[in-house]
C-alpha cells in the first residue's frame, strides 16, 4: 500500500514513516499543506493527514480533494482533540480521527481497518425504491430528484440501504461512519439523521427513514 504522510513535524514524521514501513508499506513524507495537492492524494493508497499544516491547512487540503472527487482514505492524526473539530474533518471527508499523543499500534491498526474497508465495497450503484446512490461519484438521486449530501449523510445512507428493511443499530453507523466507537455527544447520529431527513423527504408526506424506537433506523422504501 503507498501510504501519504502529510506533517510538518519531522520527528513525528519520520516515527510514523519508519513504523508504517515496517508494517509493510511503502510511504512518502509531504511537509506542507500547499504541496499536497490532488495530484498527490490520488497517487496513494491512503493519506495521514494533518490540520495544522503550514501553506494550507489540513481541513482545506481535505475540503478541496473531496470536492475534485478525491475519493482516497484519508485519516487525520492532529493535536486538536475536540469533539467540534472531529465532527468538523468528518463533515469534510475524513475516514479516521486519532488525536496526538497517540499510540503508534492503534495507528497502524487504524491504517488496516481503513484500508480494509476501502477495499470492500459492495456494486457501484445501489438502490431502494426511487431511491440511488452511485458509490462510483458518491451522488444520491431519489426518483430522479438529485440530493447533496456531505460525505458523512452519504455514508449514513449507505448503510441503510444495504440493509433496507432491517433495522441499522447506532453503533453500526458509527462503526460504519467513523470506523471505531464514537466518543463523542450521543446524540451526533440522531443529528445527522435528521439533516438527511430533511434533504430525501421533501414533499413526502412521511419519512423513508423510521426510527425503532430504543434499537436504531430502519431504511423503508415505497
Amino acid at each position: 500500500m503507498q501510504v501519504a504522510i502529510v506533517e510538518d513535524d519531522p520527528i513525528i514524521a519520520k516515527a510514523v514513516t519508519a513504523a508504517v514501513a515496517e508494517a509493510g508499506h511503502e510511504c512518502r513524507w509531504i511537509d506542507n499543506g500547499s504541496a499536497a495537492g490532488d495530484e498527490s492524494l490520488l497517487a496513494s493508497d491512503l493519506v495521514i493527514l494533518d490540520l495544522m499544516l503550514p501553506g494550507e491547512d489540513g481541513l482545506a487540503v481535505l475540503r478541496r480533494a473531496r470536492a475534485h472527487g478525491v475519493r482516497t482514505p484519508v485519516i487525520v492524526l492532529t493535536a486538536k482533540g475536540l469533539v467540534a473539530e472531529k465532527v468538523q474533518a468528518f463533515e469534510a471527508g475524513a475516514d479516521d480521527y486519532l488525536v496526538k499523543p497517540f499510540d503508534m499500534d492503534e495507528l497502524l491498526a487504524r491504517i488496516e481497518a481503513v484500508h480494509r474497508r476501502a477495499g470492500d465495497k459492495p456494486s457501484p450503484t445501489m438502490t431502494a425504491g426511487g431511491l440511488h446512490l452511485s458509490l462510483a461519484n458518491r451522488k444520491a438521486t431519489l426518483d430522479g430528484r438529485g440530493i447533496d449530501l456531505t460525505p458523512t449523510e452519504f455514508n449514513i445512507l449507505e448503510l441503510l440501504v444495504r440493509f433496507q428493511g432491517q433495522v441499522v443499530t447506532r453503533k453500526m453507523l458509527c462503526e460504519h461512519v467513523w470506523g471505531f466507537d464514537w466518543d463523542g455527544p450521543t446524540n451526533v447520529i440522531e443529528v445527522h439523521i435528521n439533516r438527511l431527513r430533511g434533504k430525501i423527504d421533501q414533499g413526502r408526506d412521511g419519512s423513508l427513514i423510521r426510527t425503532v424506537r430504543g434499537r436504531g433506523y430502519a431504511l423503508a422504501p415505497d
